[in-house]
């Protein structure tokens, strides 16, 4: 009897229990990190859209945990952190998802001030084509400031397109996909903002991270 196949078998069995357990040991390993560089450079852009001084309490650890919301672009929950000044309610920084972009979703925090006001708005990942899309960064572009003083009461729903659909936002020329998808998720964030500002700033909430 050829035990050859069967030997061969056991051994291709073995590589492969070998390799799933070295890439789980390596999922292990590094997901603590990649997890913590990732808060790290959410937080590095919190700062740039919600300064400091615009608020006395603890945001990191004052939050609230969002259900899956369709005006945030979100199917899993999201995480709202809320900012307070003298223990009133300053602005909240949302996590808002515009998911209709060139290469995919694209992540966003979006900073509303309480009455209703854009603070300021930054991707915080994308995968949008490099050289067009990719200009949506404020590491690449000034773009993203469009929104900055921006609410519904500035704009009314049908200006929250890019300007070559009729609306108030500009756009790069040859790259209209990107700038549309993002101005529709913050659009749709100020809407959900103003649907559920008072369970936003409640300091006791279903749901709510302490």
């Amino acid at each position: 009897m050829n035990l050859q196949p069967l030997r061969t078998a056991v051994i291709l069995l073995a590589f492969a229990m070998v390799g799933t357990a070295l890439l789980a040991l390596t999922y292990q390993v590094t997901r603590g990190a990649i997890a913590r560089q990732e808060k790290k450079a959410k937080l590095a852009l919190i700062g740039q859209i919600l300064p400091a001084a615009s608020y006395d309490n603890d945001i990191l650890h004052d939050t609230l945990t969002l259900p899956p919301a369709r005006l945030l672009g979100a199917d899993a929950p999201t995480i709202a952190y809320r900012a307070r000044l003298h223990g009133k309610p300053a602005a909240v920084v949302l996590e808002a998802i515009a998911p209709n972009g060139y290469g995919g979703k694209i992540d966003l925090l979006v900073a509303v001030k309480a009455n209703g006001v854009i603070n300021g708005v930054r991707v915080v990942s994308d995968h949008e084509t490099p050289g067009l899309g990719d200009y949506i960064e404020i590491a690449k572009s000034d773009w993203i400031k469009v929104f900055d003083g921006a609410s519904l009461a500035k704009y009314h729903s049908e200006d929250w397109q890019v300007k070559k659909d009729g609306g108030q936002f500009d756009y790069m020329t040859g790259a209209t996909i990107s700038p549309r998808a993002v101005v529709k998720a913050v659009h749709n964030a100020l809407r959900y903002f103003t649907q559920n500002r008072a369970k936003l700033f409640t300091r006791q909430a279903s749901g709510e991270k302490r």
